[in-house]
């Protein structure tokens, strides 16, 4: 069985893949493996180049952010190829914060979604990336509503820094 795991950003996605870690469980990360594929992939480089004319990660996140047609533009170019990464992989857990908007929940069974009041996440954001708060607003912007992962998931943890997430990870794991 196959297993997404998503979330806004700032919610704590990476952080509960550390914990599942530490029992055994490795997470494919797309997002590194975006990135590493950007970097190492000369068939992708050569596309994005293409289109944006650089490589260089603040020319692609600018233009990424421009405008809704240039991130699908992107997204056109790495995901299919971080999705052939994943199936290629041989791992069973799959990290993406955009596991829906990407289309990579065809590729799992079960989706965990892990949320976060919208604060908590911000000043995460602010915090982990060093960026203003307008910032952070316009990448959560470009991720769908925490509602709507709610809704679609199997299973939610919440990370709000009240919540158990040790006891929340084992209840998962033995269902």
């Amino acid at each position: 069985m196959k297993i997404g795991i998503t979330g806004g950003i700032g919610s704590g996605k990476s952080y509960v893949c550390q914990l599942l870690k530490t029992r055994g469980i490795e997470v494919y990360d797309c997002d590194q493996a975006a990135k590493r594929i950007i970097r190492t992939s000369d068939d992708v480089r050569q596309q994005l180049l293409q289109l944006i004319g650089s490589l260089e990660k603040a020319d692609i996140a600018r233009f990424l952010l421009e405008s809704e047609a240039n991130a699908q533009k992107i997204d056109a170019i790495v995901h299919p190829a971080v999705f052939r990464d994943f199936e290629e992989s041989g791992f069973q857990w799959m990290e993406s914060a955009i596991l829906y908007e990407s289309g990579a929940y065809k590729l799992v069974d079960r989706v965990i979604v892990v949320t976060a009041p919208e604060e908590v996440r911000i000043h995460r954001v602010m915090q982990r990336d060093g960026i203003t708060r307008e910032k952070a607003l316009q990448w959560m912007q470009r991720q769908w509503p925490q509602a709507e992962l709610q809704r679609r998931a199997d299973y939610e943890i919440i990370n709000d820094g009240q919540q158990d997430l040790n006891s929340q990870i084992e209840k998962l794991l033995m269902s």
